[in-house]
C-alpha cells in the first residue's frame, strides 16, 4: 500500500474562491449598511432641519447679538425651539457654512425650516430695518407734517416740536445742510424748519429716530436744490427768501396756463412774477395765505377784517410787512421753487381768484377792479 501524502497548513486553507465569496459577503453586508447609515442620516437631517412645528406660525422675536457665530446662533435658536436638534443643525452648517449672519432682531416662527431662518438672519429684514411709507402732500403747513411723523414713528408730538425748535439742533443742520443758514434761527418763526421738509413720498425705517428721519426728508429738498444752486446763487435772494416766495405761490397758484401778451405761463410763473415785480418796486404782497398762516387758520375757517389788518411778521395783508413773511409759510412742491426761481417775464401786478379758484390777472389797478367787478357780476365772486 502507498504511503499517505503528508498534508500541510497551507493545505487546510480554504480556496481562493472560498475567500472571494466571504470577501464578497462582507462588501455586500459593508454598503448595505453603508447605504442604511446615509439613508438614516439624511432622514435625520432632514428631520432636524425641517420646520419646528410646521402649524405654529405664531411669531417669535429671535435677536442675534453682536460677535455671534453660528455655532452661538443654533444654539439660541434651540432654545427658542425654532430648531429641532443643534447638533445636527451645527453639522449641517459645517457643510453649508453661513458666514453672512447679521446682527439685529428677527421676527421668525416655528414653521419656518432652518434654511428659511438662516436666509432670514443673513438677510436685511430685521426689525431695526422694517420701513414705512410716509407721503408729504405740497402745500401742507410743518405741523401737518410732524402730526403725520409722530404717529409713524409712535413719537411723543409735542416732544418732535420741541425738539425741531431746538437752537442747539438747528445749529447742526446749519452745519450740515448748505441751504439752511441762520435765518431759521429767527425766534418770530412759528417753525424754524417750516419749508424744508421736500414733499414727497418716503420710505423710511420704522425705527428711525427724529433726527434720522429728518435728514432724509431735508437731504431730498437739498437734491432738488442742487441742480439750481448757481441760479439760486446769482440772484439776490436767499434760499429761505426763495422758500418763503415759493411758499406763497403754492397755496396761491392754481395748476392751469396763463396767456399774457400772447405768451403762455404756468400759473405759478405768472404768480411769481406778480409777487417778485411787487418787490422789485417795495409794494406790498398783500397775499391773504400769508394771514391765514399768521393766525394759524385753516383756508375753511375765513378771516375778519381785524385780522386782515394785524401786524404780524407772516401777514402781508397788514400794513406792517411789505416785503416777504418772515419765512415760509407751507412746504413748497418743486415745481413752485421752479417757478419762483424763474418767474413770468411780466408787467403784472395784480390777480384774484373766483370762487373756482381760477385766476385773473392785471398789469394795473384799473384792470384789477375790472376783474372784480367781473367776477361779482358773474356769480364768481368767492
Amino acid at each position: 500500500m502507498a504511503k499517505k501524502e503528508e498534508q500541510t497548513i497551507f493545505d487546510k486553507l480554504p480556496s481562493n474562491s472560498s475567500i472571494e465569496k466571504v470577501l464578497k459577503r462582507i462588501s455586500i453586508i459593508v454598503i448595505v449598511v453603508a447605504i442604511f447609515g446615509i439613508i438614516v442620516f439624511a432622514f435625520v437631517m432632514g428631520n432636524s432641519i425641517s420646520p419646528y412645528d410646521p402649524n405654529n406660525h405664531e411669531t417669535i422675536v429671535f435677536k442675534v447679538e453682536s460677535g455671534w457665530g453660528s455655532s452661538k446662533v443654533i444654539d439660541e435658536l434651540a432654545e427658542k425651539k425654532l430648531v429641532k436638534n443643534a447638533f445636527m443643525v451645527k453639522l449641517y452648517v459645517k457643510f453649508n457654512p453661513q458666514n453672512n449672519i447679521k446682527e439685529g432682531t428677527y421676527n421668525l416662527n416655528q414653521s419656518m425650516s432652518v434654511i428659511e431662518i438662516f436666509k432670514t438672519i443673513s438677510s436685511t429684514d430685521s426689525i431695526e430695518n422694517e420701513t414705512i411709507n410716509i407721503r408729504f402732500i405740497e402745500g401742507k403747513r410743518y405741523a401737518d407734517y410732524m402730526k403725520q411723523l409722530s404717529d409713524v414713528l409712535k413719537l411723543n408730538y409735542d416732544d418732535v416740536i420741541a425738539k425741531t425748535k431746538d437752537k442747539e439742533y438747528l445749529e447742526t443742520l446749519i452745519e450740515k445742510y448748505w441751504f439752511i443758514t441762520d435765518d431759521v434761527l429767527n425766534t418770530k418763526l412759528y417753525y424754524p424748519l417750516e419749508g424744508y421738509i421736500f414733499p414727497d413720498t418716503y420710505n423710511i425705517r420704522k425705527n428711525s429716530t427724529l433726527e434720522e428721519a429728518m435728514d432724509v426728508f431735508i437731504g431730498e429738498l437739498g437734491k432738488k436744490l442742487e441742480s439750481h444752486k448757481a441760479e439760486i446763487e446769482s440772484k439776490d435772494m436767499s434760499v429761505h427768501s426763495l422758500l418763503t416766495l415759493a411758499s406763497m405761490v403754492e397755496l396761491e397758484a392754481g395748476k392751469g396756463n396763463v396767456v399774457v401778451n400772447d405768451v403762455t405761463y404756468g400759473q405759478r410763473e405768472a404768480v411769481a412774477s406778480v409777487f417778485t415785480n411787487r418787490l422789485a418796486i417795495n409794494m406790498r404782497l398783500g397775499s391773504d395765505v400769508t394771514t391765514f398762516y399768521a393766525e394759524q387758520k385753516t383756508f375753511q375757517e375765513g378771516l375778519t377784517q381785524a385780522e386782515l389788518d394785524k401786524c404780524n411778521d407772516y401777514n402781508t395783508r397788514g400794513m406792517c410787512v411789505k416785503g416777504l413773511p418772515v419765512g415760509p409759510i407751507c412746504s413748497p412742491s418743486l415745481q413752485a421753487i421752479e417757478a419762483s426761481i424763474k418767474p413770468a417775464d411780466t408787467k403784472l401786478y395784480y390777480f384774484v381768484a373766483d370762487k373756482n379758484g381760477d385766476l385773473y390777472f392785471a398789469e394795473n389797478e384799473t384792470g384789477h377792479q375790472r376783474n372784480i367787478n367781473y367776477l361779482k357780476s358773474h356769480d364768481l365772486w368767492g
